[in-house]
């Protein structure tokens, strides 16, 4: 079934899209499925021994260089196949697409540092982030609801996290009690709940539930829980804030929001990111953004990439927040 986009969504998206190609093949991905990717977990075997393992079933590729655990499955594989392969079972493998994998590397987690999740499940990044700190340091992995919490949890036992806590928290008030416990941490990532805009392609039903009302109260939300996080965070630390929307209510602006309220400064992401990023927006319904955000801040539309659409910006910490 072909869902169409609501008028306001396509006269908003146009509007960031304002070239006529650009916005007609950004609107001919979306009704398309995302590609098959998966992320080896170097926790539990090598990506060499798991492409060479897949490649004798399946017709696999490693896109990136750099990023050897970056696998595509081309092969068209059936309903559940690539879930209930074996590999997967056993936690070799977590399936997840190119753009979620982004915000892991921008944080670039290290052996031995203090991490936290703030916005956790259902454990992707979570697993990317323990991969690369090779199980050794400190992972807090945080999320809302019980039913969510219980889905992080299973698959980080999947995948063999072993140095990781799990906590069941709203955000701010989670990072609140870091910060009067003088609890800091070295890196942190802010995958914030968003609109959901950048999902399209794996979740058509955000065609129907797009509602440009949510757009200002996650904007809100986000901005609360990016203060909040701040705050607890090391000198010289990083916090990551990505989402999977579009909306620069939800992106920009809430950098913006960071930029002007807190000792912060964006870092580029120049040849951080295996994906064409495109520059931030520069203005946005009469809000106009700092050059910073634009030169620094990473766009990822679906028609660039053949991938779901994404942001992400990485802020570092100058000086104690008082």
């Amino acid at each position: 079934m072909r869902y169409e986009i609501k008028p306001l969504f396509e006269s908003r998206m146009k509007e960031l899209l304002p070239d006529i190609e650009d916005f007609s093949r950004f609107n001919e991905i979306i009704h398309t499925s995302p590609r098959g990717f998966i992320r080896c977990n170097t926790l539990k075997i090598s990506s060499d021994e798991l492409f060479h393992r897949l490649g004798k079933k399946w017709d696999v590729e490693r896109p990136f260089f750099h990023y050897p655990e970056i696998i595509l499955i081309k092969s068209e594989l059936g309903p559940g196949e690539l879930g209930n392969a074996i590999e997967h079972l056993m936690g070799y493998y977590y399936v997840q697409e190119i753009s979620s994998m982004l915000s892991v590397l921008a944080l670039d987690p290290k052996p031995g540092e203090l991490v936290l999740d703030v916005c956790a499940s259902p454990g992707s990044k979570t697993g990317q982030i323990a991969a690369r700190m090779e199980n050794s340091g400190t992972l807090i992995a945080n999320d809302i609801k019980l039913d969510r919490v219980a889905i992080l949890a299973a698959n980080l036992e999947r995948c063999g996290v072993s140095n990781c806590i799990v906590t069941r928290m709203d955000g701010v008030g989670l990072c609140s009690r870091f910060e009067n416990n003088g609890m800091k941490f070295d890196k942190i990532l802010l995958d914030a709940p968003c609109s959901g805009e950048g999902t399209l392609r794996s979740s058509p039903k955000t065609f129907l539930m797009w509602n440009a009302k949510m757009i200002d109260k996650f904007g809100r939300m986000q901005k609360k829980l990016l203060a909040h996080g701040l705050r607890c965070l090391k000198i010289g630390g990083t916090l990551v804030y990505s989402t999977c929307t579009h909306t620069p209510e939800e992106n920009e602006s809430v950098i913006e929001f960071a930029l002007k309220n807190f000792p912060v400064e964006l870092e580029s992401l120049s040849g951080v990111l295996p994906l064409k990023c495109r520059a931030g927006v520069k203005e946005w319904k009469g809000e106009k953004f700092s050059k910073d955000i634009e030169s620094n801040c990473c766009r990822v539309y679906p028609q660039d990439n053949d991938s779901e659409g994404f942001f992400v910006a990485r802020l570092k910490l100058k000086e104690e927040i008082t």
